[in-house]
């Protein structure tokens, strides 16, 4: 049985669910309910591609009438909140993409980053509405599978006016799988384009002497404490904040610090200042990076996998992190081999601490190198969004019908 075939026996069950009682749900992914016109139709998966996506879309609804879809309800609500019209995205099926399209009548259709149906695409190409795919991820397994259905991602890719991918490897696996060059444009990671939204701040003497411990798990305050011990004989005036991961072990940390004997600010209890600063509340991070010129990315001392350099490089900050960086392998690659951060072991993290805060200089250095890697993987949302203004902006062709191409 071909694709479609299936398709229409799958959509005559669920459709007879839904006329006799069935939730609201599955009404709106049949696209049995009212939907109001758009320019734009956006669709990513659920929260977190919507979110990533979140200053393009928001861009692009600036100029245009914007539809968001997703494929859960908490992406749909996450939409929704931001104050846009919003709903579940309609299935792959032939009836429910027709009744969505002939209300809807999008002028280009945008898809946040792996996600491809084939009827779908064919629905959409039947119509002569572009379809564009930004931020692109396609694992080395997703494609495999793909691989082996070339009838149905072989015309899919080729249908795509614009494609922008997350990384080099993704785009070369969408290549392989019949995505066609003319259709390319430049890299976009989409969960980089918030922190490179930050305007870094200026360097000065505040930040030279400010070291700060970001995210640390137990087992590495106090490797963190002998650091900027070491520091201090370097540069007296060194300041340290200490900013936990997990805020409920403040007073495990207090007392840690209370053992060494030294006296400390703690931010819970209203503490800003102080030599020592613990910071053990949420929320409050930018403020830390934006504050200190050398940050030590934690969870990397001890194996937790790491946590995500783009915050400090964001705000130019020169970074130390363990060798425990699995979760973040590439992003760590890049900004070692940039210059932009350094891995260190316990030793090293004092010697190399005591290293930048005796040299501001070096630190502004590495601050500028790693806030260049984290512009240059990030992309630029300015081209794509115009690129993608210009589509929506093309004139509809007259002689289309509502009956594409078929495949089996």
């Amino acid at each position: 049985m071909s694709y479609r075939a299936l398709a229409h026996v799958v959509e005559a069950s669920l459709r007879l669910r839904a006329l006799v009682g069935g939730a609201e749900a599955l009404r709106q992914r049949l696209a049995l309910d009212a939907v109001a016109p758009a320019d734009i139709w956006v669709h990513g998966a659920s929260v977190g591609e919507l979110t990533s996506a979140r200053p393009v879309i928001a861009a692009l609804a600036q100029t245009h009438r914007v539809l968001v879809t997703a494929n859960s309800t908490t992406g749909r609500d996450r939409a929704a909140g931001w104050g846009l019209p919003a709903r579940l995205a309609p299935l792959d099926l032939p009836g429910a993409l027709a009744r969505f399209l002939d209300r809807v009548r999008p002028r280009l259709q945008v898809t946040v980053e792996s996600e491809f149906w084939p009827l779908r695409s064919q629905a959409l190409a039947a119509r002569a509405i572009p379809q564009a795919v930004i931020g692109a991820r396609l694992s080395q397994r997703s494609a495999a599978r793909w691989a082996r259905l070339p009838g149905l991602i072989g015309p899919t890719l080729g249908r795509l006016a614009a494609l922008s991918a997350q990384d080099p490897d993704s785009e070369s696996r969408l290549r392989g799988l019949g995505l066609p060059a003319a259709s390319i444009l430049p890299p976009l990671d989409l969960k980089l384009l918030t922190p490179a939204g930050i305007v870094p701040p200026p360097p000065g003497p505040d930040r030279d002497r400010t070291l700060l411990a970001a995210s640390t798990h137990e087992g590495e305050e106090a490797a963190v404490l002998d650091a900027w011990a070491q520091a201090r004989r370097h540069r007296p005036d060194l300041r340290l904040i200490l900013a936990i991961r997990h805020p409920p072990r403040g007073d495990a940390v207090a007392a840690l610090l209370a053992q060494r004997g030294l006296a400390f600010d703690r931010r819970s209890q209203g503490g800003t200042g102080g030599a020592v600063l613990l910071a053990d509340t949420l929320g409050e991070m930018d403020r830390w990076y934006a504050a200190a010129g050398i940050c030590f990315v934690g969870g990397s001392l001890t194996d937790r996998g790491g946590h995500t350099p783009w915050e400090p490089a964001a705000h130019g900050c020169a970074i130390l992190h363990g060798p425990h960086v699995g979760n973040f392998r590439d992003a760590y690659a890049a900004l070692d081999g940039a210059g932009g951060a350094w891995s260190v072991d316990a030793a090293g993290l004092a010697d190399q601490a005591a290293r930048l805060a005796e040299d501001p200089t070096q630190a502004r250095r590495m601050g500028r190198a790693a806030r260049a890697v984290l512009d240059v993987r990030a992309g630029d949302p300015a081209a794509l969004i115009a690129h993608l203004r210009e589509l929506a902006g093309r004139p509809r062709r007259p002689d289309i019908g509502r009956e594409g191409e078929r495949f089996d």
